[in-house]
């Protein structure tokens, strides 16, 4: 079977270029040369089947031959708001992973208890990239923060606003604190927090609830920032999934 080879290219139906670390991908480590065949990935919904025209200096020009629409395999939007870890590995693993099962938008929040307030967003945007690569995905999610929790909260959100904590005081969850799996409703843009390793305070998840966020639970095992945050998105997701053709 005749190996595909995908590479980023945000601008693929006006520029006609690979930008310039995908080039050298292609052209040094790949060894590809004119007349090879290339996928192309926009991050905006199209798969694109290209050839090579040109490699002069460190330039790869193409030419392309096809261009395939893809629709997301979920419905709704998935979004998954997540304060970073002090550990960046694990902040980098979350975005990987969250990218290949699926997402729409990843938002990092800086709490009152956050161990991390600032994250080169330069370098999860590229292992943003290469996720939706290795899993053959058209879109590439949107990436922003840290932004301040107060400030998150009060953002406009066309749909369903959950915040995943561990308090189970019957004052900060008057109505309970339901599985998210009970909650999740097919079709809806869904958002879901998910706090840092001292969980959120008090008082901020009391603004969340009073913002508009339904507190939720993710089981009865204390999990760590990043597995709880997985185990949204993956809850999420299957509620989401569109049955294949």
């Amino acid at each position: 079977m005749k190996e595909e080879r995908y590479f980023f290219a945000p601008s693929a139906l006006t520029q006609k270029q690979l930008p310039d670390d995908e080039a050298t991908h292609a052209l040094r480590v790949l060894r590809l040369g004119v007349g090879d065949e290339i996928h192309l990935i926009d991050g905006q919904g199209n798969f694109h089947r290209a050839v090579i025209a040109d490699t002069r200096g460190k330039r790869c020009r193409f030419d392309i031959v096809e261009t395939t629409p893809h629709a997301r395999t979920w419905a709704g939007s998935i979004h998954l708001a997540v304060a970073p870890t002090k550990n960046m590995d694990r902040v980098e693993w979350l975005a990987e992973k969250a990218t290949e099962l699926g997402i729409d938008g990843l938002h990092l929040l800086d709490c009152q208890f956050s161990e991390r307030h600032t994250v080169k967003l330069e370098r999860l945007e590229r292992i943003l990239v290469s996720a939706m690569k290795q899993s053959h995905k058209a879109w590439l999610p949107t990436l922003d923060g840290p932004t301040a929790f107060e400030h998150f909260v009060a953002q406009p959100f066309d749909g369903d606003r959950f915040i995943a904590h561990c308090y189970d005081d019957a004052a900060l969850c008057p109505g309970g604190k339901p599985h998210l799996n009970t909650l999740v409703r097919h079709g809806r843009n869904t958002l879901v927090m998910v706090g840092p390793e001292g969980d959120f305070s008090a008082s901020e998840v009391a603004a969340a609830i009073a913002a508009g966020f339904r507190p939720v639970s993710l089981g009865q095992s204390r999990l760590r920032t990043e597995t709880a945050a997985l185990a949204a998105v993956h809850i999420v997701g299957l509620h989401q999934a569109l049955e294949q053709a």
